[in-house]
């Protein structure tokens, strides 16, 4: 079953996106970046990812999001 969010506030979205199980296993979660725009805004999102302590990357119209405070190496 897959599961279809419409949201007017952001806050529950943000909710929603760390709730998810990779996020809570340290893993990674990725969302587009026009939907991050239009459902939370680009500043909120990059400020609750901080607050946090993960790694917020962007690659093409994608956010990649690091769920864990690791040190980040870049292999190449």
């Amino acid at each position: 079953m897959q599961n279809n969010i419409t949201l007017s506030r952001p806050g529950p979205w943000i909710d929603h996106l760390f709730s998810a199980v990779a996020a809570q296993k340290g893993g990674v979660v990725r969302r587009s970046v026009a939907w991050v725009e239009r459902e939370v805004g680009l500043e909120r999102f990059k400020e609750e990812v901080r607050l946090r302590g993960f790694r917020l990357l962007q690659s093409g119209g994608q956010f990649i999001i690091i769920c864990n405070r690791t040190p980040l190496k870049v292999i190449v």
